[in-house]
């Protein structure tokens, strides 16, 4: 904790203020100005504005310890910034926090100098935030492992190794889009349960799934393991993810080898990465495990990840169908969970992600798997929303929903929010379908 996370701190940009980007947030991203053939930047999130990092090095506003990391913002995404030394990530945040404060001596000898630094986001495109080389998703709540096992296997849902070991697969890295960008229904092979032979057709029980994601910074070399002490070195922050499912390709395709087809056609993150230090007044112990539920093997346990190694953020999904957004209908919501709920942490990802001597490269993505909790509301996907279909939701235009149709947008939202501290935000994660 540092000044950058004083509830009292406010901003002279106006728009910061009760926004999803306070001055004690500061989430990066890389945007392009629209309508110009302007090179992709690096920038900071203050309210509804953009801190054009380049343009603040240019007008020589940081310097000393944060040299590293605005050089490293010269780049035209994160890659090369997530390579250099946290503790020059951070001393650019701080000196970002001291130009945007209301107090700021640079905003009082000259706020039009000040002003021009800024980017409206209305005149900004919102770009990936990284060149994302290596993509890990993982199934780490025990709530929907648990709910879908009950669809499947009534009798036993939690297969043996759930509770020993974080549950993941490798996904595609090179079909991860950025929020706004419109998501096609996949084909697939489909097999229905009363066919003797599989069909190559459209999807028809396509899904979302709200999950958050963690970039990764910094690397390690081949061979060498990250030990659960170092592993939150290696966090540098936090997006929202959508790892859009095919159920229908998922279910004939999953076994022996798990998700392929189904899921490697569009994975949706939001552009704004939330820093761990920015989530500092917000975390939390690890989940309490169950009586009788073992303990981490001692490769996956440490007294910092017992005490703090989860954190309190809200996820939110909202539905809107084409009908409803024709008819001025407001999305509904149709989830809220919480990443506190994980029955694995973050840093147990990294560690046991790189036990077998797995090396990670700055700008990888890790993603939690959906994230649900108990009671139909907190659960993160339609699958479990509507218990594979028998329950469909009402919307508010009196269509129902089984599985997602051409046309609905699925937008995922997140916050963080406690007693004595400001309430941040992730901004929009969204996704509209069109037909196959």
């Amino acid at each position: 904790m540092n000044r950058t996370h004083d509830p009292g701190l406010a901003s002279w940009v106006r728009s910061a203020q009760g926004s999803d980007f306070p001055i004690q947030n500061l989430p990066f991203g890389v945007f392009r100005r629209r309508d110009t053939n302007d090179p992709a930047s690096v920038g900071i999130a203050i309210g509804d504005q953009i801190v054009d990092i380049g343009r603040c090095a240019a007008a020589g506003a940081f310097r000393g310890l944060s040299a590293d990391a605005v050089t490293a913002c010269s780049q035209p995404s994160l890659n090369s910034l997530l390579a250099v030394s946290g503790d020059s990530r951070s001393a650019l945040r701080s000196q970002v926090s001291e130009f945007l404060a209301a107090d700021s001596p640079s905003y009082r000898n000259d706020p039009d100098k000040a002003s021009q630094l800024l980017v409206p986001m209305a005149d900004a495109e919102m770009l990936l935030p990284a060149e994302i080389g290596d993509y890990s998703d993982f199934y780490a709540s025990i709530h929907h492992a648990t709910n879908v096992g009950r669809m499947f296997r009534p009798d036993n849902p939690l297969l043996p190794n759930y509770k020993w070991i974080p549950i993941g697969y490798h996904g595609r890295a090179s079909s991860i889009v950025v929020s706004g960008t419109p998501v096609r229904r996949p084909r697939g092979q489909i097999k229905g349960v009363d066919k003797e032979r599989p069909e190559y057709t459209a999807s028809r029980s396509l899904d979302y799934e709200a999950e958050v994601g963690c970039i990764i910074a910094g690397s390690n070399r081949l061979g060498m393991p990250i030990a659960m002490e170092s592993a939150e070195e290696h966090l540098f922050g936090l997006v929202l993810v959508n790892d859009w499912s095919a159920r229908d390709i998922q279910s004939w395709e999953y076994q022996p080898l798990g998700p392929f087809l189904a899921k490697s056609f569009a994975t949706t993150i939001s552009p704004w990465v939330v820093t761990l230090e920015a989530l500092e007044p917000y975390r939390v112990p690890a989940n309490q495990r169950p009586s009788g539920d073992p303990e981490p093997l001692p490769y996956l346990d440490s007294r910092m990840n017992r005490e703090r190694g989860g954190i309190d953020v809200v996820v939110e999904v909202y539905l809107s169908s084409r009908a409803m957004r024709q008819a001025g209908i407001a999305p509904l919501r149709v989830s809220r969970s919480r990443l506190a709920d994980l029955y694995w942490t973050l840093a147990q990802m990294v560690t046991h992600q790189t036990s077998n001597g797995c090396n990670l490269r700055p700008g990888d993505l890790f993603a939690s798997g959906t994230i649900s909790g108990p009671g139909a509301e907190a659960r993160g996907c339609l699958l479990e929303r509507t218990w594979r279909g028998a329950e469909p939701l009402r919307l508010p235009s009196g269509e129902s929903r089984s599985f997602l149709e051409d046309g609905d947008e699925v937008t995922l939202r997140a916050y963080c929010n406690r007693a004595g501290a400001v309430r941040i935000g992730f901004g929009d994660c969204r996704g509209v379908i069109e037909a196959a």
